[in-house]
């Protein structure tokens, strides 16, 4: 019983088989143990250390201690280490040169006495505030990493303080939070948006879409062109769409900026109002927005659902910001990108049009690097790449690509190892939709006989979506 009673307590004996480090005490006038050192103990309660007043530096890590009190009679402590035990507070007691971790601290408390502290390390906490820390003018370094401090304000308590020189604050909240808040990254920015269009769409009445195909998984058909302003991608798509009218229709976006010279409503973009953009954003009317050059861009489910529903695949054109947002629906679209290798070239045709301003000019040069930059950082994230230098050469490698995704042309030229493809970037891979499952297709489409027009509506959509939605879609394993 007694055994059992004192069990986690710290008796003499226990204590004697821990000190060590014999030599001269502070203040040189006899001979005491400095040190001592009992890890992995299990002990709860230290208060018979409060007679050890010579000790200078104690390890009493992984333990069940919730009660430091006793380190107040220790005026020589310089280092502690009680890491891993079940620590909610500390107390007033001689500041150690290092608190350690992995306790369970919530809070910065009974430091007020300490002012010749110049170091706390209080990591892996569950600290949520500096409060307590404010007053100590001699404190250097504070280490907070990988505790619960979530706001900016929060820095308030410690601005003042003159010394201090290293505050860690790595892996909290706050960081998260301020970087989303300030500058967040475009990943972010583009879930925001979609998260915005699904929570307003799903407010609406639901029911079954144009763009769902009989199969289940199979994805609706669709063909993205994106690159930099004025690079070509609207042509090409407009181009891409009338070659092969039985199969694509151009989809539009709507947009807030104003129409440039030549461009027509309804067949370029929709221009509508920033505050129609916001109307139809609340209504969900749209699958994916952003953001480009200060004006609002949006795809609208009603542009797709109307082209789906003659049986076509939709072509549309976007800038990167928009594909980040697509990406996040449950669309699979065949995303190419289409970028001006030669820049000088490019910077001509970009201030032969007068449309764009110097400092405009000068952002559309630099995104070109930023969508090569991401090509080659993130393999797979376009299906091909496309040199829109000359435009007429352009167009002949997306003929040809875009047949061979339909199956009209051989992927031989295109190269199934992806060593010498006439479209760059081009692969084998299951996710760029190529591989031997496509070889298999193409005997299939051999034997179909394509309609002349979209008169032959059944016929039509029969020849399209069954071989289409897997040569545009999915190889059915993602």
């Amino acid at each position: 019983m007694e055994r059992a009673h004192l069990e986690g307590v710290l008796d003499e004996d226990t204590t004697a088989e821990g000190l060590h480090t014999f030599g001269r005490s502070a203040l040189g006038t006899e001979y005491v143990y400095l040190h001592l050192s009992l890890p992995g103990r299990g002990l709860r309660d230290i208060s018979i250390l409060s007679g050890y007043i010579h000790l200078q530096k104690m390890e009493l890590s992984s333990n069940k201690i919730n009660d430091l009190s006793c380190i107040s009679h220790m005026p020589y402590l310089v280092e502690l280490d009680v890491s891993k035990n079940q620590l909610t507070t500390y107390f007033d007691f001689k500041p150690p040169k290092n608190l350690k971790s992995f306790n369970q601290i919530e809070k910065v408390d009974g430091l007020k006495g300490l002012k010749s502290l110049r170091r706390v390390d209080l990591s892996n906490n569950k600290i949520k505030s500096l409060q307590g820390l404010e007053g100590h003018d001699l404190l250097e370094v504070i280490n907070l990493e990988n505790n619960q401090v979530a706001e900016v304000s929060e820095l308030k308590w410690i601005k003042d303080l003159p010394l201090l020189r290293d505050v860690n604050l790595l892996k909290n909240p706050l960081q998260v939070a301020a970087v989303n808040a300030e500058d967040p990254p475009p990943e972010v920015v583009a879930a925001h948006d979609h998260r915005i269009q699904l929570l307003c769409h799903a407010r609406q009445p639901q029911g079954l879409l144009d763009s769902t195909l009989p199969g289940f998984g199979d994805p609706y058909p669709m063909l993205v062109l994106l690159g930099p302003v004025a690079g070509g991608r609207r042509q090409l798509a407009l181009k891409i769409c009338r070659k092969f009218k039985n199969f694509f229709r151009f989809g539009p976006c709507h947009t807030t900026r104003t129409a440039y010279f030549g461009e027509e409503n309804r067949f370029d973009y929709y221009f509508i109002s920033q505050e129609e953009f916001g109307k139809m954003v609340e209504a969900g009317k749209f699958l994916a927005t952003y953001k480009y050059g200060g004006h609002s861009y949006g795809l609208a489910r009603d542009t797709v659902e109307s082209i789906a529903r003659e049986g076509l695949a939709t072509c549309v054109h976007l800038e990167i910001e928009g594909v980040r947002s697509l990406k996040n629906t449950y669309f699979q679209p065949r995303y190419v990108l289409l970028v001006p290798r030669d820049k000088w070239k490019y910077g001509e045709r970009l201030r032969r049009t007068g449309l764009f301003s110097r400092t405009e000019i000068a952002e559309a040069l630099a995104r070109v690097d930023t969508y090569l930059q991401i090509n080659q950082d993130f393999p797979g994230y376009f299906h091909a790449l496309i040199n829109t230098d000359e435009l007429e050469e352009a167009f002949t490698e997306l003929t040809h690509l875009v047949k061979v995704y339909l199956g009209l042309e051989p992927p031989d030229s295109l190269d199934l190892q992806g060593t010498k493809g006439r479209a760059d970037g081009v692969s084998n891979s299951p996710e760029n939709g190529f591989g031997l499952w496509m070889v298999s297709w193409l005997f299939f489409w051999a034997q179909t006989e394509f309609p002349d027009s979209s008169e032959d509506g059944f016929e039509l959509r029969w020849n399209f979506w069954t071989p289409l939605r897997m040569i545009l879609g999915s190889d059915g394993v993602s």
